[in-house]
Protein backbone atom coordinates (compact mmCIF):
# COMPACT_ATOMS: atom_id res chain seq x y z
CA UNK A 1 0.00 0.00 0.00
CA UNK A 2 1.02 3.64 -0.15
CA UNK A 3 1.84 3.45 3.54
CA UNK A 4 4.45 0.76 2.89
CA UNK A 5 6.15 3.05 0.38
CA UNK A 6 5.94 5.90 2.90
CA UNK A 7 4.17 8.15 0.38
CA UNK A 8 2.82 11.18 2.29
CA UNK A 9 -0.37 13.15 1.74
CA UNK A 10 -0.07 15.67 -1.08
CA UNK A 11 2.32 13.59 -3.17
CA UNK A 12 1.42 13.65 -6.86
CA UNK A 13 1.24 10.73 -9.25
CA UNK A 14 1.96 11.42 -12.93
CA UNK A 15 1.76 9.25 -16.02
CA UNK A 16 4.28 10.53 -18.57
CA UNK A 17 4.99 9.60 -22.20
CA UNK A 18 7.91 7.20 -22.60
CA UNK A 19 11.14 8.84 -23.63
CA UNK A 20 12.91 6.42 -25.97
CA UNK A 21 16.29 8.00 -25.20
CA UNK A 22 15.98 6.89 -21.57
CA UNK A 23 15.08 3.33 -22.47
CA UNK A 24 18.14 2.13 -24.25
CA UNK A 25 17.51 -1.54 -23.60
CA UNK A 26 18.44 -4.19 -26.11
CA UNK A 27 15.34 -6.26 -25.34
CA UNK A 28 13.01 -3.50 -26.54
CA UNK A 29 12.09 -3.92 -30.18
CA UNK A 30 10.59 -1.20 -32.36
CA UNK A 31 7.31 -3.06 -32.14
CA UNK A 32 7.31 -2.91 -28.37
CA UNK A 33 8.16 0.79 -28.38
CA UNK A 34 5.20 1.54 -30.65
CA UNK A 35 2.74 -0.58 -28.67
CA UNK A 36 3.55 0.83 -25.22
CA UNK A 37 3.34 4.60 -25.32
CA UNK A 38 2.80 5.07 -21.58
CA UNK A 39 4.71 2.78 -19.29
CA UNK A 40 6.34 4.75 -16.50
CA UNK A 41 5.25 5.78 -13.07
CA UNK A 42 6.90 8.39 -10.95
CA UNK A 43 6.07 10.51 -7.97
CA UNK A 44 6.78 14.22 -7.88
CA UNK A 45 8.55 14.98 -4.66
CA UNK A 46 6.65 17.69 -2.88
CA UNK A 47 8.63 17.00 0.27
CA UNK A 48 12.25 16.01 0.47
CA UNK A 49 11.47 13.13 2.81
CA UNK A 50 9.09 11.27 0.49
CA UNK A 51 10.64 8.45 -1.52
CA UNK A 52 9.59 7.64 -5.06
CA UNK A 53 6.58 5.42 -5.63
CA UNK A 54 8.42 2.41 -6.97
CA UNK A 55 9.85 -0.89 -5.88
CA UNK A 56 13.32 0.46 -6.52
CA UNK A 57 14.44 -0.71 -3.11
CA UNK A 58 14.34 -4.29 -4.36
CA UNK A 59 17.80 -5.65 -5.25
CA UNK A 60 16.24 -7.39 -8.27
CA UNK A 61 15.36 -4.14 -10.05
CA UNK A 62 17.62 -2.40 -12.52
CA UNK A 63 15.92 0.99 -12.48
CA UNK A 64 17.10 3.93 -14.56
CA UNK A 65 17.96 7.10 -12.70
CA UNK A 66 17.75 10.47 -14.42
CA UNK A 67 17.14 13.89 -12.92
CA UNK A 68 16.49 12.25 -9.56
CA UNK A 69 13.50 10.28 -10.92
CA UNK A 70 13.14 6.53 -10.88
CA UNK A 71 11.25 4.81 -13.66
CA UNK A 72 9.32 1.58 -13.30
CA UNK A 73 7.76 -0.51 -16.04
CA UNK A 74 4.03 -1.21 -15.69
CA UNK A 75 4.40 -4.08 -18.16
CA UNK A 76 7.27 -6.52 -18.12
CA UNK A 77 8.64 -7.00 -21.63
CA UNK A 78 9.03 -10.43 -23.16
CA UNK A 79 10.40 -11.19 -26.53
CA UNK A 80 9.69 -14.54 -28.16
CA UNK A 81 13.12 -16.03 -27.46
CA UNK A 82 12.88 -15.21 -23.75
CA UNK A 83 9.40 -16.77 -23.58
CA UNK A 84 10.60 -19.97 -25.22
CA UNK A 85 13.52 -20.13 -22.81
CA UNK A 86 11.13 -19.66 -19.88
CA UNK A 87 8.88 -22.46 -21.12
CA UNK A 88 11.89 -24.76 -21.45
CA UNK A 89 13.02 -23.98 -17.90
CA UNK A 90 9.50 -24.54 -16.53
CA UNK A 91 9.28 -27.90 -18.30
CA UNK A 92 12.68 -28.85 -16.88
CA UNK A 93 11.57 -27.91 -13.36
CA UNK A 94 8.34 -29.94 -13.68
CA UNK A 95 10.33 -32.99 -14.83
CA UNK A 96 12.68 -32.65 -11.86
CA UNK A 97 9.74 -32.50 -9.46
CA UNK A 98 8.02 -35.46 -11.13
CA UNK A 99 10.41 -37.88 -9.40
CA UNK A 100 9.49 -36.33 -6.05
CA UNK A 101 5.81 -36.59 -6.91
CA UNK A 102 6.23 -40.28 -7.69
CA UNK A 103 8.05 -40.83 -4.39
CA UNK A 104 5.27 -39.06 -2.49
CA UNK A 105 2.64 -41.03 -4.39
CA UNK A 106 4.40 -44.27 -3.40
CA UNK A 107 4.28 -43.23 0.25
CA UNK A 108 0.57 -42.43 0.11
CA UNK A 109 -0.43 -45.33 -2.17
CA UNK A 110 -1.55 -47.68 0.62
CA UNK A 111 -3.76 -45.00 2.19
CA UNK A 112 -5.41 -44.15 -1.14
CA UNK A 113 -5.96 -47.86 -1.86
CA UNK A 114 -7.48 -48.39 1.60
CA UNK A 115 -9.79 -45.39 1.14
CA UNK A 116 -11.05 -46.52 -2.27
CA UNK A 117 -11.42 -50.13 -1.13
CA UNK A 118 -13.43 -49.05 1.92
CA UNK A 119 -15.75 -46.84 -0.13
CA UNK A 120 -16.27 -49.43 -2.86
CA UNK A 121 -17.00 -52.42 -0.61
CA UNK A 122 -20.46 -53.67 0.30
CA UNK A 123 -19.16 -55.04 3.61
CA UNK A 124 -15.89 -53.81 5.05
CA UNK A 125 -14.46 -54.56 8.50
CA UNK A 126 -17.83 -55.47 9.93
CA UNK A 127 -19.72 -52.46 8.55
CA UNK A 128 -22.74 -53.46 6.47
CA UNK A 129 -23.86 -51.50 3.44
CA UNK A 130 -26.41 -48.81 4.41
CA UNK A 131 -29.91 -49.81 3.31
CA UNK A 132 -30.46 -46.43 1.66
CA UNK A 133 -27.71 -47.11 -0.91
CA UNK A 134 -29.20 -50.47 -1.93
CA UNK A 135 -32.69 -48.96 -2.06
CA UNK A 136 -31.54 -46.01 -4.20
CA UNK A 137 -29.46 -48.11 -6.62
CA UNK A 138 -32.38 -50.54 -7.08
CA UNK A 139 -34.62 -47.55 -7.81
CA UNK A 140 -32.19 -46.39 -10.54
CA UNK A 141 -32.10 -49.91 -12.03
CA UNK A 142 -35.91 -50.00 -12.04
CA UNK A 143 -36.11 -46.58 -13.71
CA UNK A 144 -33.75 -47.72 -16.47
CA UNK A 145 -35.89 -50.80 -17.05
CA UNK A 146 -39.09 -48.74 -16.94
CA UNK A 147 -37.83 -46.33 -19.60
CA UNK A 148 -36.21 -48.96 -21.79
CA UNK A 149 -32.62 -47.82 -21.18
CA UNK A 150 -30.38 -50.77 -21.96
CA UNK A 151 -26.99 -49.00 -22.08
CA UNK A 152 -25.21 -50.10 -18.88
CA UNK A 153 -23.01 -46.99 -18.97
CA UNK A 154 -26.06 -44.78 -18.42
CA UNK A 155 -27.06 -46.55 -15.21
CA UNK A 156 -23.40 -46.65 -14.11
CA UNK A 157 -23.23 -42.86 -14.56
CA UNK A 158 -26.48 -42.35 -12.61
CA UNK A 159 -25.10 -44.31 -9.68
CA UNK A 160 -21.74 -42.54 -9.83
CA UNK A 161 -23.40 -39.13 -9.86
CA UNK A 162 -25.77 -39.97 -7.02
CA UNK A 163 -23.27 -41.29 -4.46
CA UNK A 164 -19.51 -41.25 -5.22
CA UNK A 165 -19.38 -37.95 -7.12
CA UNK A 166 -22.04 -36.14 -5.11
CA UNK A 167 -21.10 -37.34 -1.63
CA UNK A 168 -17.66 -38.94 -1.39
CA UNK A 169 -15.72 -36.49 -3.57
CA UNK A 170 -16.99 -33.67 -1.38
CA UNK A 171 -15.63 -35.36 1.74
CA UNK A 172 -12.32 -36.33 0.11
CA UNK A 173 -11.67 -32.74 -0.95
CA UNK A 174 -13.02 -31.21 2.27
CA UNK A 175 -12.10 -33.33 5.32
CA UNK A 176 -12.80 -30.22 7.42
CA UNK A 177 -16.51 -30.90 6.78
CA UNK A 178 -16.20 -33.95 9.03
CA UNK A 179 -13.14 -33.38 11.19
CA UNK A 180 -12.13 -30.36 13.24
CA UNK A 181 -8.92 -29.75 11.29
CA UNK A 182 -7.27 -27.00 9.29
CA UNK A 183 -6.76 -27.79 5.60
CA UNK A 184 -3.58 -26.13 4.31
CA UNK A 185 -3.05 -25.25 0.65
CA UNK A 186 -0.56 -28.11 0.22
CA UNK A 187 -3.00 -30.64 1.68
CA UNK A 188 -5.78 -29.18 -0.48
CA UNK A 189 -3.67 -29.71 -3.62
CA UNK A 190 -2.88 -33.31 -2.65
CA UNK A 191 -6.52 -34.09 -1.88
CA UNK A 192 -7.56 -32.60 -5.22
CA UNK A 193 -5.33 -35.14 -6.99
CA UNK A 194 -6.90 -37.98 -4.97
CA UNK A 195 -10.39 -36.64 -5.71
CA UNK A 196 -9.59 -36.38 -9.43
CA UNK A 197 -8.37 -39.98 -9.41
CA UNK A 198 -11.58 -40.99 -7.62
CA UNK A 199 -13.70 -39.25 -10.27
CA UNK A 200 -11.72 -40.84 -13.11
CA UNK A 201 -12.26 -44.24 -11.47
CA UNK A 202 -16.03 -43.74 -11.61
CA UNK A 203 -15.95 -42.55 -15.22
CA UNK A 204 -16.75 -44.91 -18.08
CA UNK A 205 -14.87 -42.96 -20.75
CA UNK A 206 -11.19 -43.47 -21.43
CA UNK A 207 -8.97 -40.42 -21.07
CA UNK A 208 -6.19 -40.20 -23.62
CA UNK A 209 -3.04 -39.12 -21.84
CA UNK A 210 0.03 -37.64 -23.49
CA UNK A 211 3.21 -35.81 -22.59
CA UNK A 212 1.24 -32.59 -22.13
CA UNK A 213 -1.33 -34.10 -19.75
CA UNK A 214 -1.28 -32.72 -16.19
CA UNK A 215 0.97 -34.62 -13.80
CA UNK A 216 -2.00 -35.12 -11.43
CA UNK A 217 -3.60 -37.40 -14.03
CA UNK A 218 -0.37 -39.10 -15.08
CA UNK A 219 0.45 -40.08 -11.47
CA UNK A 220 -2.44 -42.54 -11.16
CA UNK A 221 -2.86 -43.46 -14.83
CA UNK A 222 -1.77 -47.08 -14.25
CA UNK A 223 -3.93 -47.49 -11.12
CA UNK A 224 -7.23 -46.22 -12.54
CA UNK A 225 -8.07 -49.40 -14.55
CA UNK A 226 -7.83 -51.41 -11.32
CA UNK A 227 -9.93 -48.88 -9.42
CA UNK A 228 -12.57 -49.03 -12.16
CA UNK A 229 -12.83 -52.78 -11.63
CA UNK A 230 -13.53 -52.07 -7.95
CA UNK A 231 -16.31 -49.63 -8.88
CA UNK A 232 -17.89 -52.10 -11.33
CA UNK A 233 -17.69 -54.89 -8.75
CA UNK A 234 -19.24 -52.62 -6.10
CA UNK A 235 -22.24 -51.75 -8.29
CA UNK A 236 -22.59 -55.41 -9.33
CA UNK A 237 -22.46 -56.67 -5.72
CA UNK A 238 -25.15 -54.21 -4.68
CA UNK A 239 -27.34 -55.23 -7.60
CA UNK A 240 -27.00 -58.91 -6.61
CA UNK A 241 -28.04 -58.30 -2.99
CA UNK A 242 -31.57 -59.12 -1.86
CA UNK A 243 -33.97 -56.24 -2.56
CA UNK A 244 -35.19 -54.10 0.32
CA UNK A 245 -38.94 -53.75 0.85
CA UNK A 246 -40.63 -50.40 1.42
CA UNK A 247 -41.53 -51.57 4.92
CA UNK A 248 -37.88 -52.22 5.80
CA UNK A 249 -36.88 -48.87 4.39
CA UNK A 250 -39.59 -47.05 6.31
CA UNK A 251 -38.61 -48.88 9.50
CA UNK A 252 -34.98 -47.85 9.00
CA UNK A 253 -35.97 -44.21 8.48
CA UNK A 254 -38.22 -44.30 11.56
CA UNK A 255 -35.36 -45.72 13.64
CA UNK A 256 -32.99 -43.08 12.28
CA UNK A 257 -35.48 -40.36 13.22
CA UNK A 258 -35.83 -41.81 16.73
CA UNK A 259 -32.05 -41.80 17.24
CA UNK A 260 -31.87 -38.08 16.50
CA UNK A 261 -35.10 -36.97 18.17
CA UNK A 262 -33.33 -34.80 20.75
CA UNK A 263 -30.99 -33.14 18.24
CA UNK A 264 -33.54 -31.06 16.33
CA UNK A 265 -36.19 -28.50 17.19
CA UNK A 266 -39.21 -29.89 15.35
CA UNK A 267 -41.34 -26.82 16.11
CA UNK A 268 -38.75 -24.63 14.41
CA UNK A 269 -38.69 -26.95 11.38
CA UNK A 270 -42.50 -26.92 11.19
CA UNK A 271 -42.51 -23.13 11.39
CA UNK A 272 -40.06 -22.94 8.47
CA UNK A 273 -42.26 -25.32 6.43
CA UNK A 274 -45.35 -23.27 7.35
CA UNK A 275 -43.62 -20.02 6.28
CA UNK A 276 -42.60 -21.63 2.98
CA UNK A 277 -46.15 -22.93 2.38
CA UNK A 278 -47.66 -19.50 3.06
Amino acid sequence: TLQHYNVPDGAGLSLVPKQSSIYNFSILSDKNEKSHKYETLNISKYTSSSPTFSRAGSPLNNDMHENGLRYWHLVKHHDSDMQKEGERVNKLVSEIYLTRLLATKGTLQKFVDDLFETIFSTAHRGSALPLAIKYMFDFLDDQAQLHGITDPEVVHTWKSNSLPLRFWVNLIKNPNFVFDIHKSNIVDSCLSVVAQTFMDSCSTSDHRLGKDSPSSKLLYAKDIPEYRKWVDRYYRDIRDMSPISDQDMNAMLAEESRLHTTEFNTNCALHELYTYAV
